[in-house]
This record gives C-alpha cells, sequence and structure tokens, in this order.
C-alpha cells in the first residue's frame, strides 16, 4: 500500500526475468507466499496471502500449493487480506488489512485459486526490488517487481529483465490464477521471439543496470 500521499494505491513496473544471477538470489532468502484469490475478473481482486521469513520450499512444476501450506503451517508468520482494482500505467488500487494467521490459514485451506512463490528482496541501484520464483502451474516463470510510493519513472532496469509486463494483465497474480503460465508458456516465448523485448516508453528514461556482485 503506499504511502506516497496518494491513498490506497500502488505505483510498480513488473518484468519477466531470467538467469537471475544465483549469488543474488542468495543474498536475499526467500519469503514463502502461498495466496489465494476469491474473487479476480475484470481486474478486480480479492486476495488472502500467508508467508513466512523462515520456511524453505523448493519449487518446482509438480509443486501442490496445498501441500506446502501444510507442510509449512505453523512457520507462516504474516497474513493479510487485500481487495485491488484494475491496472492502469503502472498504478493500481489496493487496500490491505492484516488479518491473524491462524484465521487466514484456515481459510485458505477451504477455498480460493491458489498460489505459491517464493519471493526474494532486494536493492537494486537506487530502488528495492522483488523477484517472485513460482512453483506449480506457474513454473518456471520469473517476475522482478519495483514498487514506488509514487510512479516508477526513470528507472533503472536490471539486466535479467527480458521485458515489460507491466500492463499485461496475463502475468498479474489474478491472472495467473485463471491461467496458469505453464499451459502457455511456449506461446509466449514464441511471442516474445517474434516481437522481441518491450520496455515501457512512457515511465521517463530507461536505463540498464548491470549490477555488479
Amino acid at each position: 500500500m503506499s504511502d506516497g500521499g496518494y491513498g490506497d494505491f500502488e505505483f510498480e513496473r513488473r518484468f519477466v526475468a531470467r538467469d537471475v544471477p544465483a549469488e543474488l538470489l542468495a543474498q536475499s532468502p526467500p519469503t514463502l507466499v502461498v495466496q489465494a484469490y476469491f474473487l479476480a475478473a475484470d481486474g478486480y481482486a480479492l486476495r488472502l496471502r500467508v508467508q513466512s521469513d523462515t520456511a524453505r520450499a523448493a519449487l518446482g512444476p509438480a509443486t501442490d500449493p496445498v501441500a506446502v501450506l501444510e507442510e509449512h503451517a505453523a512457520a507462516f508468520d504474516f497474513c493479510a487480506l487485500t481487495a485491488k482494482g484494475p491496472a492502469a500505467g503502472g498504478t493500481r488500487y489496493e487496500a490491505e488489512r492484516e488479518l491473524d494467521v491462524s484465521v487466514g490459514v484456515q481459510m485458505l485451506r477451504r477455498g480460493g485459486l491458489r498460489i505459491v512463490k517464493n519471493r526474494h528482496s532486494m536493492w537494486l541501484g537506487e530502488d528495492g526490488w522483488v523477484v517472485d520464483v513460482f512453483g506449480g502451474e506457474n513454473h518456471p516463470l520469473v517476475v522482478a517487481e519495483c514498487e514506488r510510493s509514487g510512479p516508477v519513472v526513470d528507472l533503472q532496469i536490471p539486466d535479467f529483465c527480458v521485458t515489460e509486463v507491466t500492463d499485461d494483465t496475463r502475468f498479474s497474480n489474478d491472472g495467473l490464477v485463471h491461467r496458469p503460465f505453464g499451459t502457455w508458456a511456449s506461446e509466449w516465448e514464441h511471442e516474445l521471439a517474434v516481437r522481441g523485448p518491450r520496455f515501457a516508453q512512457t515511465f521517463g528514461h530507461n536505463e540498464v543496470l548491470h549490477e555488479e556482485l
């Protein structure tokens, strides 16, 4: 949730990532995230998320979010319910309320369209970034996000970012629960090969950041 005078609005840019240096990921131990969408339609979403900074799970294409939830239920230490509106130009309404973790785990056991991922948080250049490594039906998708308290302009983009997907709703988490990346990855790879990488030119100056480890 934004704290820069914009109320309940978030500002972010998202990129498909590849070849993220293992050393960089190792510098940021992952946060295990299991989340479910109880509403995800026309850009509107109601999301419930639990996460743990101590649980460790190796995620692959066969990973079951429910199995991960059960295995690590006692380790989750944060839960939030979030209401989201449609995204436009890197801006989205987002109102979040922290919940009791035990209640959140019980709700996730009972329903929703679920996603599991490992989230790495890191400082790159002048910004904080998160790198989400998805498991289950969304494997092998990796998405890097930069979020600010105001519009994300004049961004230093790490060189492991392949192409920008800020306004591509297929890559939003509430899009992925309905159409997991694993079911259309080859189609998208062909699309990328034909049209090439794209980076938005409406957010000021883009600069490629070559991270030195």
